[in-house]
Formats: C-alpha cells, structure tokens, sequence
C-alpha cells in the first residue's frame, strides 16, 4: 500500500516562516488587548472599590456562575463618541462586562455594570452590549442575571444613552414570562435605570452599597424642600419593607450573589420547560401531625404560616419573597416531592391574614410569574376577608384584589386549595376556590367558610330577634351555635362540591403531592386573545 504524502509547498520557507511570525505577534497582541480588557488600565481603581466595601464586576461574575463556565462577549468593544474628553478615553468593555456561562450546570446569561469605568454609566455601546446579551437570552430560552451597580446614564453621550435604556426596557418586556428576568442591586441604581430592575421578575438587593431611586436625595431637596438620606431613600430596607421593589435582601453581596444561586434551582429556563426537579430525601406520605399544634383551633388566635408551610414541604425548606412587605400574606418557593411548588398562604401572625391592597398585589404577581413558568400553585387559606377602612377604599383595595382575582383566574398551572382554619367573603372566593378554577379543594375538618364570621352574620340577620328576647345574649349565642353548625362547618361546602373532601391534617402534605401527581399532565387552554387586560 503506497503512503500518501502531502505536496510540496510551492512557496519558499521564508514566507512561512514569515506567516509563522505574523501569526505569533497577532496571538501576542490578542493576549494583551483580552488581558488589559480584564485587567483594566487604572490599578487603582480595583482597590477603591473594595474600599466601598463592593466586589468587582468580574469577582460577581465569578461568585455567580460555576467556576470556569464564563463566556465573555464583546470585550473589546469601545465607544464611539465624541466630545467632553470621551475621544480620549475609550477603555475596552465600555464599563459592563457582557456574557453567559452556568449555575449548576444549567445555562444563564449575565451583564454586570464595572463601576470602575466610567462610574459604569451607559452609554451607545454599554447599551448594545447588554442589548446582546439580552438577545442571546430570549432567544436561546436562558435565563438573564443582571448585576448593577452604576451611575446612570452617561450625560456626556446625550439622547442615545437614554435610547439604550429604552432598548433595555423593551427586551425586559419582551422576556416578560419567557425566561426569567433577575436583577441584583449592589450599588447605585437611579434614574432611568432603575425602571429595568422594576420590570424583572426578582430583584436582590445587598444592604450599604445598594440604592436605588428615580430622584436623588439632592433633586428632591431642592423641587420639595424634603432633606433624606440615600439609604432612607432608595437603600434596600427600604425598598424591602416600604416600596415592596426588593423581592430579596441580604447583608453582603456574596450572600445574596449565593441566593441567586439557589433561586435558580427552582425556576425552569423558559417558559416552555417543566421547572427542574431534585432527588427528593422527604418521603411523600409523611405524615403532618405537627400542624395540629401549629394551627389553634380557635380562629382568632395568631400563629405562624411559615411553621405550617415548613411541616408541609420538602425537608422544611422553602425561600419566601418579599418578607418584609404585605407581611399579612406569604409567597414563597419550594418542593413537594422534590418539584418545586408556588405557594400564596394567608399569615394570620400580621393583621390577622386579612387581604389587604399591598398584600393582593404581592400574591397577584407571583401568581402570575409561577403560572407563566409552569410551577404548580398552593394556596394555604386562612382568611377573614379584606381589611376594611376608608384608607383601604380610597386607596384603591377593589382594584388591587382584582388583581389576585385575575391572576388566579388567567392561571393555567395545577392548582390546589387548602383551608387551614377559616375563610370569609369575597377573600374566600379570591384565594384560588373552587368557583375561580382551582383544580382541587380541601378543608380540615374545623374549618369555617362563610360570607363573614358567625357573630356578625347572627348580628345582621337576627338583630330584631335579639333586641326583642328576654335574654338577648343567651339568644344570640344560640343563634350563632345554630348558624356555624348549619352554615359554616366545611361538610356544608363539600355537600355542595365546593370543597373535594375533608381531610385529616396529618394527611396534608400526603394529599397535596397526591393531587400534584395527578395535575401534572394537566392542560388548560384560555380564550383566543392577545392578552387580557388586568386591573
């Protein structure tokens, strides 16, 4: 068999010895551009900011995704203007660092603004690579992680520093339920800017450096005469407990980097994925007879939710949003057999678990995001109606709990209620039951369900009754007796296939991922529309 050998090279050994030699100074100059892209130009401006007690763009990036995973994009990309001294300072990356890598193994895309280059204000190409990069989300159905710490937008590039906002915004609502959108404030976030982490689906925030406001402290001094500082202002305890902008905050930015982390364990990439599931340690017939001394039987006394909810699921774990804020109602993730649930419970430990116009807005959002990421919904009901007063009217309570009214409604997932204690009126009907579209309905075996509670019921229907007995208290109390046996006790609703079953306590957890095994193949289809136009 004849070997087969390459030709020989017409051209002298010169020339590929010079070919060889533009190829090595080529790689050299790559090299250094790649590594002063990295590095930067002023060494100083690393240590300041550790000064601010802040990490880098770069060190975020890296505490984010598994190590060695980032794929950094545009790099080399510079701006172009002109003017105020910008034609002389054209660093690479132009102040955001741009790219995707992974989170336990699974694809994510990232931007992170570099305070050190121009303070990481945006300008035309900052935009445009973050543009990108949100392209690259949208269309490869991976989520998108946005790091921020920046100064706005950049004055000395005029109009089109605020058109790259304008860009941002507009993929932020066209990523809107298709790929999770998180935003993590961990320095200055004001004007403009701060509309992009307000259209995100969670928003992280690190206590010290994080601000975030549409005016300064100084604008506001001088057009109201108000004197504030910048963290009673925009800091992230305030967003958390007043603004309700912060889903989550931490003390430092590596903890909170690290709830990013696990947050994304339990969202699916897309909207077109099932969320991930994980080997589950906690067997699913475990029994729950811990709520029983959780949940007093007597409906007016307080207790926890979050203690109920840590009986219910997997290895009592389960990441709660929005803490601080509408503290009367809970939101939180976690798994049921090891698939991650959505679960809206009333606090009775915070005005009582009424429903109020924060509380509906609160519940009606993450309604929405789990239904638009296919997570299955629980609602844990213990309710005594909306919280009445004029300041609740005026300040627009109708509205606000159609909001929760319309997401439950337009909600598609599996759905499962289940009344711990007590439900009133109209919240009743708004907390997902059976008449709205749950998929599932239980009751424990003391509950009450009514248009109100059996007093005020008795008070309204029997009042000339009771003015006229001899013994208005002893009729009254008959009354009430007779009322909550007739009309509240859960078997009324299960004779009217308002309720599926009334169940044992201990068997709640056995029951719900019973229900969630069925709904899983569930399919639901709404009207042909565009979109609905929520209140």
């Amino acid at each position: 068999m004849t070997a087969i050998s390459e030709p020989p090279s017409d051209r002298p050994a010169a020339e590929e010895a010079l070919d060889r030699s533009s190829y090595t100074q080529a790689l050299t100059r790559l090299e250094r551009l790649h590594l002063l892209a990295v590095e930067g130009t002023d060494e100083a401006a690393t240590e300041r900011q550790h000064a601010r007690g802040k990490l880098t763009a770069r060190e975020r990036i890296d505490l984010l995704l598994d190590e060695g995973s980032f794929h950094e994009v545009e790099p080399l990309r510079r701006h172009r203007a002109h003017g105020f001294g910008l034609e002389d300072r054209r660093p690479h990356t132009d102040g955001v660092v741009t790219g995707w890598g992974t989170v336990h193994g699974r694809r994510v895309c990232v931007y992170a603004h570099d305070f050190q280059i121009f303070g990481g204000s945006l300008g035309e190409a900052h935009a445009t690579k973050i543009h990108k990069v949100m392209d690259l989300a949208i269309s490869t159905g991976v989520p998108i992680v946005a790091l921020c710490d920046g100064a706005g937008a950049r004055i000395q590039e005029g109009v089109t520093a605020l058109a790259g906002y304008g860009g941002i915004f507009r993929r932020n609502s066209a990523a809107s339920g298709v790929v999770p959108q998180i935003s993590v404030i961990l320095g200055p976030c004001a004007g403009g800017a701060a509309y992009s982490p307000a259209l995100t689906d969670f928003v992280f925030m690190a206590r010290g450096p994080a601000e975030m406001y549409l005016t300064g402290p100084e604008v506001i001094a001088a057009v109201t005469g108000e004197h504030v500082t910048r963290d009673r202002l925009g800091g992230a305890d305030a967003h958390a407990r007043s603004a309700g902008t912060a889903t989550f905050v931490h003390d430092d930015e590596r903890s909170c980097i690290e709830d990013v982390r696990h947050l994304l364990t339990l969202l699916p990439s897309n909207n077109r994925e099932p969320p991930p599931t994980a080997r589950a340690t906690d067997p699913a017939d475990r029994a729950t007879p811990r709520l029983l001394e959780i949940v007093p039987s007597d409906p007016s006394i307080p207790y926890d939710m979050r203690a109920a909810i840590e009986e219910i699921v997997d290895d009592g774990d389960f990441l709660e949003c929005h803490e601080s804020w509408a503290s009367n109602v809970i939101c939180a993730l976690a798994r049921l057999s090891g698939r991650p649930v959505g679960i809206v419970g009333n606090q009775p430990r915070h005005l009582a678990g009424v429903l109020d116009r924060h509380a509906s807005e609160k519940a009606a959002r993450f309604v929405s995001f789990c239904d638009a990421f296919n997570i299955p919904l629980i609602s844990l009901v213990d309710v005594p109606g909306f919280l009445p007063g004029v300041d609740q009217e005026h300040g627009g309570i109708i509205r606000h709990g159609a909001k929760l009214l319309s997401a439950y409604c337009n909600a598609t997932v599996p759905r499962i209620q289940m009344i711990l204690r007590k439900a009133f009126g109209g919240a009743y009907i708004v907390m997902d039951s059976r008449s709205i579209g749950a998929d599932l309905a239980y009751a424990w075996p003391l509950n009450e369900i009514a248009v109100m509670g059996a007093e005020a019921a008795c008070d309204v229907i029997f009042r000339h009754e009771i003015a006229g007995s001899p013994d208005p208290a002893a009729t009254r109390a008959e009354r009430v007796t007779h009322y909550r046996r007739e009309l509240m006790d859960p078997y009324s609703a299960a004779e009217r296939g308002l309720i599926d079953d009334v169940i044992d306590p201990c068997d709640t957890r056995r029951v719900l991922i019973e229900g969630l095994r069925l709904l899983a193949t569930k399919h639901a289809d709404l009207p042909d529309r565009k979109h609905n136009n929520p209140p």
